[in-house]
């Protein structure tokens, strides 16, 4: 009886840290995963700043244009 229970206490333990590995595992890649989202956002909103100081600029431009004509 007793070598029953710890067979079967034994499985239960391997299936635990089975499950505990795979979570690790699945942890890594989705910290891996937000860290190149992050770089990515940052990106893009350097980006946009960018884009967003071009239009302001050439808008200034076309108002100086048009107050010269």
């Amino acid at each position: 009886m007793f070598e029953h229970e710890l067979k079967r206490l034994e499985k239960r333990v391997d299936a635990l840290v089975k499950v505990c590995d795979q979570l690790k595992d699945e942890n890594r890649s989705l910290r891996q995963r937000q860290d190149t989202l992050t770089n990515e956002r940052a990106s893009l909103l350097q980006k946009n700043e960018e884009v967003r100081a071009r239009v302001e600029a050439m808008i200034g431009r076309l108002k100086s244009m048009e107050q010269g004509s």
